[in-house]
């Protein structure tokens, strides 16, 4: 049996099946996922897949460019060969439109989540509870279609990571990550600079991580105190340096999630644009700091919509301080 599973997003959404991935590999001959141009990397980073197939979806892809033929018959043609096909999507989405591809293609079996009528795009239409972590409704479909979840749920990564010894000098570190790909998300950098501050005087020895176009805040943010890796990770790098900290600092954004599957606890500054229940880091401890009330709350806002960011800008660098402290002490 080939299986086609699908997960359109983004880095973090990707990480968050791999329980699912998991699931159906156990079962299947062969598993294959679809992936958009953002989450590519993380895919590559999932044990459990024979391939990967790049596809960027007009209707996920939050910059799309133009529906083109030529771009849709190229899928159809790439995912004929599969007897079934499992479409993940968040609440928000809808796997509709690509099931009717793959009803073009002539795939047998299509499983999905979805509350609209499907009519005959969809052979198993799943519905879901809300509020439940991404990996857990991911799983409920895999099991709704014979692949019954693994008994640990925590994503995981590959275990062949690289060597990154040269660019941490070794265990015995903690990370702050300020970076997040949607400006809403992120903690204001000068918490995020007085954070490392207080950290170094604390003894601890912080790496500062971030995306090569992040390069002039991970400057700012690691300071005279930090070590600034700004743009000298690839993400199976950037795996490596999480999973050898003893804790980690990031907002709701891919490497918080990155850094879940490689089981290193999470200091989560989350912002309630969209709900924690179902996007806070999975299966490790996690100390989830950021007014969940706030003004802003399931607005799915990417740019803060509230004067002053109070969702985040309440949250002080001693709390951040003090609650990786208490990770690291369990």
């Amino acid at each position: 049996m080939k299986v086609l599973v699908v997960r359109l997003d983004n880095l973090g959404d990707v990480l968050l099946s791999e329980p699912a991935v998991r699931a159906v590999a156990a079962r299947a001959d062969e598993v294959v996922m679809l992936c958009g141009p953002r989450g590519r990397a993380a895919a590559d980073l999932l044990p459990g897949l024979d391939g990967v197939i790049e596809w960027c979806a007009p209707w996920i892809d939050p910059e799309p460019g133009p529906v083109e033929a030529a771009a849709v018959d190229g899928l159809v043609r790439a995912v004929r060969r599969f007897d079934r096909a499992l479409i993940f999507t968040s609440f928000h989405q809808s796997p509709l439109p690509l099931a009717l591809l793959f009803r073009l293609a002539g795939i047998p079996w299509i499983g999905g989540i979805s509350d609209d009528y499907p009519g005959s795009l969809l052979d198993l239409r799943h519905r879901c509870e809300d509020d439940i972590p991404e990996t857990l409704r991911m799983l409920a479909l895999t099991t709704a279609a014979g692949f019954p979840a693994p008994a640990d749920t925590r994503p995981r990564i590959r275990g062949q990571l690289p060597d990154i010894t040269a660019l941490t000098g070794g265990p015995g570190y903690v990370v702050v990550h300020p970076g997040t790909s949607v400006p809403a998300r992120a903690w204001p950098r000068e918490r995020c600079a007085e954070a490392v501050a207080r950290l170094a005087a604390s003894g601890h020895r912080v790496v500062v991580t971030g995306h090569r176009d992040e390069k002039e805040l991970t400057a700012y943010v690691a300071g005279t105190d930090g070590l600034d890796l700004g743009g000298r990770t690839a993400l199976p790098e950037l795996a490596a340096v999480l999973a050898g900290a003893d804790a980690v600092i990031a907002g709701n954004t891919g490497p918080a999630h990155l850094s879940a599957a490689a089981g290193t606890p999470v200091v989560s500054l989350f912002a309630p644009t969209v709900p924690a229940a179902r996007w806070a880091p999975h299966g490790v401890p996690v100390a989830l700091l950021g007014d969940q009330e706030a003004p802003c709350r399931d607005s799915r806002a990417r740019e803060c919509p509230v004067e002053g960011h109070p969702c985040l800008s309440s949250v002080t660098a001693g709390q951040v301080v003090a609650a990786l402290e208490e990770l690291i002490a369990r």
